[in-house]
C-alpha cells in the first residue's frame, strides 16, 4: 500500500481549551489510485493532510508511506522521507518566491540525492511551462502557478502526491487540465489524495472519503 494511516489522532490546545481536530481517521491510497477527501470548512481536512505528509505530527496513530512510518520521528527524519516519497501541493503553492520556476524545480530535486529523476525542463515540458521556465511566480498567472507547483511537486516522481484544493482558485478549463494531469500522474502508478470541495476532482476520484468533524466515512458511489 502506497499510503497508509491508522487510527489518527490531532489534539490542540489553546489556554485551557482543547480542539480535537481528528478523532481516529484510518485510510490507505493504493498505487494508481486516486482518492477525493472532501468535507466542510473546520472538518480537520487541511489537518489530515499535513499528518499524512509528514508536516505536523499526530497525537496518536501513524502514517506510513511505502511501508515506511513517517509520523513519530525527528522533523529532520520526516523531510528525508517526505523529499523522496511524497509531493505536496498546498494551497499556499510550494515555490520560493525569489527563485524561477525552473530553480524552484531544481531546489526541489536537489534534495534528494543519487536518485535518477526526470530532467527539469523535461518536467516543466509535461506541465506545459517550458516557455515560463524563467520567470518568478509573481510573474505567472494562477493557472500557471498551479501547474509550476504540480511540477515541483513531482519533482522527484514521488510515490504519493498530496494536493490540498489544487483547483480551488482556476477556472473550468484550467482545473480539467491540472485534474488531468493528476490522472495521468496515477495512471503512472502514484497514489494521489486531494483535499477538495471540487464537484469536478470528485467526479474524477476513483473514491470518496468524507471527514466531517475529524471523523472519517467512505461515501457511496
Amino acid at each position: 500500500m502506497a499510503l497508509a494511516a491508522r487510527e489518527l489522532y490531532r489534539f490542540f490546545r489553546a489556554g485551557e481549551e482543547e480542539t480535537l481536530a481528528l478523532r481516529g481517521v484510518s485510510l490507505e491510497v493504493g498505487r494508481g489510485e486516486t482518492v477525493a477527501v472532501v468535507g466542510p470548512s473546520g472538518a480537520g481536512k487541511s489537518t489530515l493532510l499535513s499528518c499524512l505528509a509528514g508536516l505536523d505530527e499526530p497525537s496518536g496513530g501513524e502514517v506510513r508511506v511505502s511501508g515506511v512510518r513517517i509520523s513519530h520521528r525527528p522533523e529532520t527524519e520526516r523531510a528525508q522521507l517526505r523529499a523522496r516519497h511524497i509531493g505536496v501541493l498546498l494551497q499556499s503553492r510550494n515555490l520560493v518566491p525569489h527563485l524561477s520556476v525552473l530553480d524552484n524545480v531544481r531546489l526541489a530535486q536537489s534534495s534528494v540525492r543519487g536518485r535518477p529523476g526526470v530532467p527539469a525542463l523535461d518536467l516543466l515540458e509535461q506541465v506545459g511551462l517550458t516557455g515560463r521556465a524563467h520567470a518568478l511566480p509573481q510573474q505567472l498567472s494562477g493557472g500557471e502557478l498551479a501547474r509550476a507547483g504540480l511540477a515541483v511537486a513531482l519533482a522527484n516522481s514521488p510515490d504519493v502526491l498530496l494536493a490540498d484544493e489544487p483547483t480551488g482558485e482556476l477556472d473550468g478549463d484550467t482545473e480539467r487540465r491540472i485534474l488531468g494531469m493528476l490522472r495521468a500522474r496515477a495512471g503512472l502508478g502514484c497514489a494521489v489524495l486531494i483535499v477538495t470541495h471540487s464537484r469536478e476532482a470528485v467526479r474524477v476520484a476513483d473514491r470518496v472519503i468524507a471527514l466531517d468533524d475529524g471523523r472519517a466515512s467512505d461515501v457511496a458511489a
